[in-house]
């Protein structure tokens, strides 16, 4: 994650991975993970909410309905779960070769 300090504003993709953590953050709560990334918590919610808003205009563009959208997110997460389970196992392929 970049985080651009220029008049202390942030990347859109700073935004977007830092509401990711703050979505998918197990046990930590959102004051953890805001302090982590040195934000405030409220920022990370406000973060949210704008792009929540803005995935709904997007989707409203595209004529895309909710069971429509989730059909797509799926497929979207399974590929990166098969994606993640390639890596893990290069991962572990290449630390037995360099062990």
């Amino acid at each position: 994650m970049a985080k651009q300090k220029k008049n202390n504003k942030y990347t859109e993709e700073f935004k977007r991975d830092a509401v990711r953590l703050m979505r998918n953050r197990g046990e930590r709560t959102v004051v953890q993970v805001a302090d982590d990334l040195g934000v405030s918590d409220a920022m990370l919610y406000r973060w949210a909410l704008k792009l929540d808003k803005a995935s709904t205009a997007k989707r409203n563009e595209q004529g895309e309905t909710l069971e429509q959208e989730n059909r797509r997110l799926r497929k979207e997460n399974e590929q990166l779960r098969m994606e993640k389970a390639i890596l893990k196992k290069a991962a572990a392929f290449f630390a037995k070769e360099s062990g």
